[in-house]
């Protein structure tokens, strides 16, 4: 007897009637071929405009995405699991943890589709699948508004985070994709003022070294889906109608075979921003279309169709376009029986679960970074403390940001230290000062939180008093979103408002005083690092964020981070924010000076020796890859992590090269008096300079060192090795 279906007819028949767009057991270039050559001029701009109308083919209807954010938490109308913010996480130095943040991300994310997809009266807002993140730009300025959405000042250890962050959102199965990741902002975008119309003058040089090495990672290894052209020109075009960013480079060299969507309000941009009202929207849709900018907002909707039948957008690559886009979705599964997706039994009682806010704490706990510990003041104990006083604007408040969900039950630092202090300690609060709101100078798209009115003077006088009565004190200072936030741009590298004041009035009162730093970029602050015995950096750590720091500071987690930037002595050793050549001063790599703390720094309650340097290889040649393997002890009386830092001092040779350059790193745990061997590979082409006479990266033949050590400014042990021409 003939197989037959559910609805009686016959398998075959069945079979005749799907169209080869539907079928699974066809390869995705045949199913997206298919589609493409079903759709109409009209029903493709649809399909590229991502809030654009359902589009049904054949009887399949395929819902615009609506698109989405992840950064450190589910964007949603419900709570979902807060991480700390993006620059703390690359504080951790452990790629593997960025990972498992970033599978918790994107459980939760498919739990929030798999309820509408099962339930059409599930709760909050219905989201689809493609996320815009991660933000891989790089810190290059500490005046940048959006330090606390990015990983570092390093392209480096920025493009491991980033690979990291990406396969933790796409996921490992073979076939399906878990969610899209999508790489922000492509490229050089480093700053918020006039962002719609700036214009990044970038030596050659620059761009390739700096500015693009971790976007190419996270593409060619990480394999991200998708990418943001951002709203910037890059010497003189604008990126969304940049060719040789999007197509040259992108898809051409990179070989990138996802999609390129524009920032919101991207084409508006060419019209009112860079273009000055030059540009027609249709001219500005058709240049974006034909660099290589596949999706975007209603414009792309409204224009490619009369672009298409001027000629202004052939139809060649308006058809790549789209294939592009709905390559993706049919990896996502949205194709595909709900059945066959392996992530479609991802529950919602997923979302913020126990489990989650376990990887949030130790997130935080991994990210707080032991500036300095004079004195061996911490670990505090609690079993000899009576009292501890509690102060300043951020010891009980939680800093969110544009890019996390509706924020879930949240544990201040206040209420962390009373949650692991005990009934026998005492814990007094006082606010002590207030981070100013926006002033008059910055600009935000989105009101900041009120600032409470209070009496600086009375305030001050009452941190004062707890202070001086209490066996310790524990300042809280920092930014927040009316400091550092997207939209605006910091003006100053100090802390805002009375914070130092109030500091200083503390540790006059009590000599006993710890401060907490809690920002995004980094804090020149010279007075407290000559004066203050104890400092964390604990930047804005998420929802478990105040038992973390509890942890940390009375010893039952002991403190591993490090810094992921270099934190400046002074403003006069940052070159202006708009000079985007790195070898003019910026970051660790061409730094001027001492810093305040060094790039890579991070102290710890135990000990670390280094001993026993080798090489796999001591010649070499471009496309080598040399192991450097180093045994590390763990000489201290307690349990901890070390960050093995590993960085190349190359030759000087047509061009001027880093002091130092980052090229691997590995976050160990060790018991107390335990060792471990060590070994790190080094690509010898992470040491080539991009030679602007040829064009090309080239790997300067001659002598080279391999510096192993705890940070930047802390090497243990030298290995020299040559490369040969």
């Amino acid at each position: 007897m003939a197989a037959q279906s559910a609805d009686n007819k016959p398998a075959s028949a069945v079979a005749a009637q799907t169209p080869p767009f539907l079928d699974p057991n066809k390869t995705w270039d045949a199913r997206v071929a298919d589609y493409v050559n079903r759709l109409t001029l009209e029903q493709k701009a649809d399909l590229l405009d991502h809030r654009g109308p359902t589009v049904t083919v054949d009887g399949f209807a395929l819902r615009s995405d609506q698109w989405n954010q992840c950064l450190n938490g589910v964007k949603w109308t419900e709570p979902t699991t807060l991480f700390p913010t993006c620059i703390a996480m690359g504080a951790t130095w452990n790629p593997d943890l960025v990972r498992e943040i970033a599978g918790v991300l994107s459980d939760e994310a498919r739990a929030i589709y798999n309820g509408w997809r099962n339930d059409p009266n599930f709760k909050g807002e219905h989201k689809g699948l493609i996320y815009r993140a991660p933000v891989i730009n790089i810190a290059r300025n500490p005046y940048w508004g959006r330090t606390h959405e990015v990983y570092s000042e390093d392209p480096f250890l920025t493009g491991r985070m980033g690979v990291a962050y990406v396969r933790g959102l796409q996921g490992d199965d073979s076939r399906y994709l878990k969610i899209a990741a999508t790489l922000k902002h492509f490229a050089v975008n480093n700053v918020e003022t006039g962002r719609t119309k700036l214009n990044a003058v970038v030596p050659e040089r620059a761009l390739r070294e700096y500015w693009l090495p971790h976007f190419r990672d996270a593409v060619v290894e990480g394999q991200a889906q998708s990418l943001m052209a951002s709203y910037n020109a890059i010497n003189g075009t604008p990126n969304n109608i940049n060719q040789w960013l999007l197509t040259d480079v992108l898809k051409n060299e990179w070989k990138h075979d996802g999609f390129v969507v524009s920032d919101l309000g991207g084409v508006r941009t060419m019209v009112a921003g860079h273009g000055a009202n030059k540009m027609t929207y249709e001219d500005a849709v058709a240049k974006s279309v034909m660099a290589g900018c596949d999706f975007s907002d209603k414009e792309y909707r409204e224009n490619i169709p009369g672009a298409v039948r001027s000629g202004k957008i052939s139809e060649a690559r308006l058809n790549d376009a789209v294939s592009r886009v709905i390559r993706t979705r049919m990896r996502l599964g949205e194709f595909d029986p709900v059945a066959s997706q392996p992530w479609s039994r991802i529950p919602p009682e997923a979302i913020n679960s126990p489990a989650h806010r376990a990887v949030a704490l130790k997130a935080a706990r991994q990210a707080i970074v032991l500036l300095q510990n004079r004195g061996q003041l911490l670990p505090l104990n609690p079993a000899t403390l009576k009292s501890i006083a509690v102060i300043g604007p951020l010891a009980d408040s939680i800093t969110m940001n544009n890019y996390n969900g509706k924020a879930p039950e949240c544990i201040t630092a206040l209420a962390g230290l009373r949650n692991r202090a005990g009934a026998s300690v005492e814990i007094r609060n006082a606010l002590g000062a207030v981070i100013p709101s926006s002033p008059p100078h910055l600009k935000s798209k989105e009101k900041p939180a009120p600032v409470p009115v209070i009496d600086h003077a009375a305030e001050r006088a009452k941190a004062v008093e707890i202070a001086a009565k209490s066996d310790v004190a524990i300042v809280f200072v920092g930014t927040n979103g009316a400091t550092e936030q997207e939209g605006h741009d910091r003006k100053s590298l100090g802390l805002p408002g009375e914070q130092e004041a109030l500091v200083e009035a503390v540790a006059a009162a009590n000599p006993r005083t710890i401060v907490v730093e809690m920002s995004a970029g980094p804090l020149t602050v010279p007075w407290i690092a000559e004066h203050i015995p104890a400092v964390l950096q604990a930047w804005w750590p998420g929802e478990e964020g105040g038992n973390a720091i509890a942890d940390v500071l009375f010893g039952t987690a002991n403190p591993a981070g490090r810094l992921p930037c270099t934190v400046y002595a002074s403003e006069e050793q940052v070159p202006p924010q708009d000079e985007y050549d790195v070898t003019k001063g910026f970051t660790y790599l061409y730094l001027k000076g001492a810093p305040l703390y060094a790039f890579g720094h991070g102290l710890s309650y135990t000990t670390f020796a280094y001993s026993d340097l080798t090489l796999s290889g001591t010649d070499a040649k471009d496309g080598d890859t040399i192991t450097a393997s180093v045994t590390v002890a763990n000489t201290g009386k307690r349990d901890g992590d070390e960050v093995v830092q590993v960085y190349a001092r190359e030759p000087q040779g047509k061009v001027a090269k880093p002091h130092l350059r980052l090229v691997g790193f590995k976050r160990i745990t060790l018991k107390a008096g335990e060792k471990q061997a060590v070994a790190i590979p080094v690509e010898v082409a992470r040491m080539r300079y991009w030679d602007e006479a040829t064009h090309c990266f080239v790997a300067e033949p001659g002598g080279y060192e391999l510096k192993v050590g705890a940070s930047s400014a802390d090497i243990r042990s030298s290995a020299p090795f040559t490369v040969q021409r």
